[in-house]
């Protein structure tokens, strides 16, 4: 038979999955509005028509004629249901098969003109062969095709005498793609039907064979933790039988052509294609698989050349700094100096930075400042606490669960090889069997070295020279020597009560009022408000106490807020110093009045603690009838030699200063420093300790005015200390007006506030003969029996 020229106008039902053939009944959903709209415009029809047919690509919502096969089949809708959405449920039965022509409509539903196609029969001997070669394959179809009923269907096709039928029948219920069931629908012949058949049902039977295969071999390993790898063969076996497995949408693929796109040094690269090949051979079941692949993973994800662009400008990185952080003006000047070498020579190895200093005085910050002010990528992590090698260092991946470590974890987190890198704390790691984390940062921190990094985990050299590193302590004390000999020392020291307010007004309180849901003109915070709060409520040399304080008025004034109704309006809240003793509780420090008159045997010192300066009283009272010397307050070595070293000194000089030797020989000594659960050691209160002792021994107080720091020798030296700004911010701190300190130590003045430095008198000595005239009243010295000027050397008397 041949192609008729009949025509005739459908309404188009688009369906997406599958193609309905002749002489199928098919059951359909409709939503689209316009697949919707084409079977009501058929069920008005006395034939109830309708064109099934299928779309090109399924994602497509809204198809056009283009969108469409060019061969589809005309239908008959039989049962129709309405749900509640108004998605239509059908029942469509496929009568024949036509060609799509031209479009007759296009809204509300797509018309099209079809004729009609009819196959061409052939009666000759290939079509018998192939329907019975067909029928004969319908044996192993209810092994195929698990369903209901399907035995039944296998019998009723081995008796159709239609080869065209028995096809369509055949093909409604195999496992094939759109495309295979169009490449059916479109055959022109039954011979050429037949033969599409043919081989998509030998096709599924051998994927039965093979699936029954795999299932016999893997039946003795089948246990409740071996189901998954049994499903990962089956479908490894499958893949393979139909030339899938090798495609670059599998995961050994993928991972292949990252490696290809990834920039990897040569040495690196040879590297990860020996381990890919060791993947390539190991079943994705077995626990190397997934070690082998994190590993790979790994490299991949490291910058071995990616760098950030670096932008050096030193107005810009002294604007950032001066907008991030108040006063520490020598602190930024040295960071400016170490990026101005960069700038002028962009090949010299980054700078280690160690900035020491008490907790709260924005270390941490002042690194990130750095980073934004160079353009780089910030990262930071802890060392407190570290005690094994390997969290810096990783562990080999011979152990389960290894990991790179923290200096590897970093890098791939910044992803580039040049981030400003912080570590902070490093002065609180700790060391034990497993090893000492402060000997892995000597290759770190180390600019000849850290160029060929190796990670215990990677195994592989890795490029650390172009990091800036900065790292942050509280003491050096605990630092070993050759770590300290690779960085740059840079002391951040602690700030003054006017530096602590113009910090909490720029920064502390405006980040406070915006954690807590408040607008700056609803909250007023007056001077001596603030004031009062450092002085009473916080004694730090940082701003950390502050902040908590400020948080805890921020809190108050948003609790007050919250407490009312919506509708009433929220009137300034201006914070009295008299609700402090109720929002912050009561005062914490209070100023010494009983020492406001300094008793006979107790002298004024000064001392340096990781939280910034304290003022220290020493404490001497003579023992009758004794010669011994008691120390008490949990005084360290250090502390009880500064001592023994005074009171020799003063002994072995009584004549010459003027005091009365006997009193040494009669009576025995006890110093106390108070605070006595609190360890204290250092050569710092050395001259404090002498001038206590000489006030026991004229019986004559020392001035309530006036604190002093400065190691005493054995020769009557008075040596410099450390901690000079500290210890000054802190006397000031206690309405202290004169400062005794070593000559030495006057450089150290520098650092000290101009407006601290105003409000103290400092006077500079060089010998124990010096302090003692300029620690006691000059009027009680001119009655004394001894301390007198006409007792102490010319030299001492031209310098009071």
């Amino acid at each position: 038979m041949t192609n008729t020229t009949l025509t005739l106008t459908l309404p188009v039902l688009p369906i997406k999955r599958t193609v309905l053939f002749p002489g199928i009944l098919m059951p359909v959903t409709v939503g689209r509005e316009r697949s919707v709209a084409a079977v009501n415009a058929s069920l008005k029809t006395e034939e109830k028509m309708i064109l099934v047919v299928a779309q090109r690509d399924p994602s497509t919502e809204n198809p056009g004629f283009e969108d469409l096969y060019t061969i589809g089949t005309k239908a008959i809708v039989k049962q129709v249901a309405t749900a509640e959405d108004g998605t239509i449920h059908a029942l469509v039965q496929g009568i024949e098969r036509v060609a799509l022509l031209k479009v007759d409509q296009t809204v509300p539903f797509l018309r099209v003109q079809v004729r009609r196609l009819e196959l061409t029969t052939d009666q000759d001997r290939e079509v018998q062969a192939l329907q019975r070669a067909v029928q004969e394959l319908l044996t192993d179809l209810p092994r195929v095709i698990q369903a209901p009923g399907i035995e039944e269907a296998a019998a009723a096709f081995r008796k159709e005498e239609n080869p065209a039928t028995l096809a369509y029948r055949v093909a409604s219920l195999l496992n094939l793609t759109v495309k295979e069931e169009q490449n059916l629908l479109e055959s022109s012949s039954t011979i050429e039907l037949l033969r599409s058949l043919y081989a998509a049902l030998s096709k599924e039977i051998q994927i039965l064979q093979l699936r029954d295969k795999i299932a016999s071999d893997a039946q003795a390993k089948i246990g409740k933790s071996q189901r998954e790898y049994i499903l990962r063969e089956q479908l490894k076996a499958i893949q393979q039988e139909l030339g899938e497995g090798e495609g670059d949408e599998s995961e050994l693929g993928e991972l292949k052509k990252r490696i290809q796109e990834a920039e990897l040094p040569e040495h690196v690269r040879k590297e990860v294609d020996r381990e890919l090949a060791r993947l390539a051979k190991v079943p994705s079941s077995s626990p190397d698989h997934q070690v082998l692949r994190t590993y790979l993973e790994l490299v991949l994800e490291l910058p071995w050349s990616k760098v950030s662009e670096e932008r050096l400008d030193l107005a810009k990185v002294r604007q950032v700094l001066e907008e991030d952080h108040y006063g520490i003006k020598e602190v930024k000047e040295r960071i400016v100096e170490h990026l101005a070498v960069l700038k002028l020579n962009p090949t010299a190895k980054a700078p280690i930075l160690c900035l020491v200093g008490p907790p709260g005085v924005g270390k941490t910050s002042l690194g990130q400042s750095i980073a934004r002010a160079m353009g780089r990528t910030f990262e930071r992590f802890s060392l407190g606490g570290i005690h094994d090698e390997a969290e810096l260092r990783g562990h080999r991946r011979t152990y389960v669960g290894a990991l790179p470590g923290r200096i590897i974890q970093a890098m791939r987190r910044a992803g580039v090889k040049n981030p400003v890198l912080m570590l902070d704390e490093v002065d609180k790691m700790g060391r034990d069997f497993r090893g000492d984390p402060a000997a892995a940062l000597l290759e770190i921190l180390d600019p000849a070295q850290n160029h060929t990094f190796r990670d215990h985990y990677l195994d592989l050299p890795f490029d650390l020279s172009q990091v800036f590193f900065i790292t942050t302590a509280n003491t050096l004390d605990t630092i070993s020597q050759p770590l300290l000999d690779r960085m740059e020392i840079i002391r951040v020291q602690g700030y003054s009560e006017r530096e602590k307010a113009e910090i909490a007004r720029r920064y502390l309180w405006p980040r406070r009022l915006k954690e807590a849901g408040l607008d700056p003109e609803q909250v007023k915070l007056p001077d001596d408000v603030l004031d009062h709060v450092i002085a009473r409520y916080t004694r730090e040399a940082g701003v950390r106490q502050l902040e908590q304080m400020l948080g805890r008025l921020t809190r108050k004034v948003a609790l007050t807020f919250a407490d009312l109704p919506a509708d009433v309006q929220r009137e300034p809240v201006t914070v009295e110093a008299s609700v402090l003793p109720e929002w912050l509780g009561s005062e914490r420090f209070m100023p010494e009045e009983a020492r406001k008159n300094i008793p006979i045997g107790v002298a004024t010192g000064l001392a340096w603690t990781p939280t910034g300066g304290d003022v220290l009283y020493i404490e001497t009272t003579l023992l009758p009838g004794s010669h011994e010397l008691t120390l008490t307050g949990q005084l360290g070595d250090v502390m009880q030699e500064s001592a023994r070293a005074a009171r020799s000194y003063l002994w072995s000089h009584a004549e010459g200063m003027g005091l009365d030797i006997s009193r040494f020989k009669r009576n025995g000594v006890h110093v106390h420093v108070p605070s006595g659960a609190i360890p204290k050691d250092g050569p710092s209160a050395g001259i404090t300790m002498a001038t206590a002792l000489a006030s026991s021994y004229v019986g004559k107080p020392v001035r309530s005015d006036t604190a002093m720091t400065g190691e005493i020798s054995l020769s009557g030296l008075v040596l410099p200390v450390g901690g000079i700004k500290e210890k000054v911010l802190a006397a000031h701190r206690a309405g202290i007006k004169r400062i005794i300190l070593p000559k030495a130590n006057e450089k150290d003045l520098k650092e000290v506030p101009q407006e601290v430095r105003d409000d103290l008198t400092v006077i500079p000595v060089e010998r124990i003969e010096e302090v003692l005239p300029a620690a006691f009243d000059r009027e009680s010295t001119s009655q004394a029996d001894g301390l007198t000027d006409q007792s102490l050397p010319s030299s001492a008397r031209a310098r009071e």
